[in-house]
């Protein structure tokens, strides 16, 4: 059930995060990593929805890194599984639920069908305007600025855009995430504290959270007591706060 206490005019537009700790999961209850990520699945239907509900603006999950491809076949298999079994079983919900899916990452290298099922996921949902759920797949927070990098410089380099107009503003219309808020809220399950390459730019003035959960245990209370950390906190954005 939603927080009473939670306060609606303070929620965080854009929430960021990273679902660690499912291997450790699988470990810990003797089960196949696959298993693992399977109960991790399990586990963010509930988010999303919820994120829905009480109005969250944003919600940026971390499925799949760049580096995520030097695991075991195994585990990569399984966890691209998923992601065909997640859009299939999935799509008609948060299609009705107004939610607009947005791939971060690049689609190209993946494979083919996990490629056309993304894609077919955004198409159909590009016209919703409820929660916009960013699915961060393949994704690098530097490869990304590197692109945006590269597509500065050809804009330069076609002469329809001047070096003097490169400003931060310019740098964000070309990240995967153009248009949205910034990171108001990252949450990392599992205890760890670090971003791992995860949205760099756009968490410059994030809050943390890191609950020791791992992630198939996070449950709808434990996203309530991250948000209410949030509310609970003094957002200064490099200033000096008052006595």
């Amino acid at each position: 059930m939603p927080d009473l206490q939670l306060d609606p005019s303070r929620l965080p537009a854009h929430v960021g995060i990273i679902m660690d700790g499912n291997g450790r999961w699988a470990k810990r209850n003797k089960l196949k990593i696959a298993l693992g990520h399977r109960a991790g699945t399990e586990a963010l239907r509930e988010i999303i929805r919820n994120s829905s509900d009480i109005g969250i603006k944003v919600l940026t999950l971390y499925a799949f890194s760049t580096e995520n491809w030097a695991r075991s076949q195994t585990e990569v298999d399984a966890l691209m599984a998923l992601l065909l079994e997640f859009f299939g079983s999935e799509i008609d919900e948060l299609h009705a639920k107004g939610v607009r899916i947005l791939i971060l990452g690049e689609k190209d290298g993946l494979p083919p069908l996990q490629r056309q099922a993304l894609m077919q996921a955004e198409q159909r949902t590009a016209e919703n305007r409820g929660l916009k759920l960013n699915i961060a797949v393949n994704y690098g927070s530097r490869a990304e600025l590197l692109r945006a990098a590269r597509l500065l410089a050809a804009d330069v380099a076609a002469g329809t855009l001047s070096p003097d107009a490169i400003d931060e503003a310019a740098l964000e219309a070309r990240l995967y995430t153009a248009g949205d808020p910034p990171v108001d809220l990252l949450i990392r399950t599992s205890g760890e504290m670090r971003l791992s390459n995860f949205l760099l730019w756009q968490c410059a003035y994030a809050e943390f959270v890191f609950p020791q959960t791992l992630w198939p245990d996070f449950t709808l209370a434990d996203y309530h007591a991250c948000l209410m950390q949030y509310q609970g906190r003094a957002r200064r954005f490099g200033g000096r706060q008052e006595a």
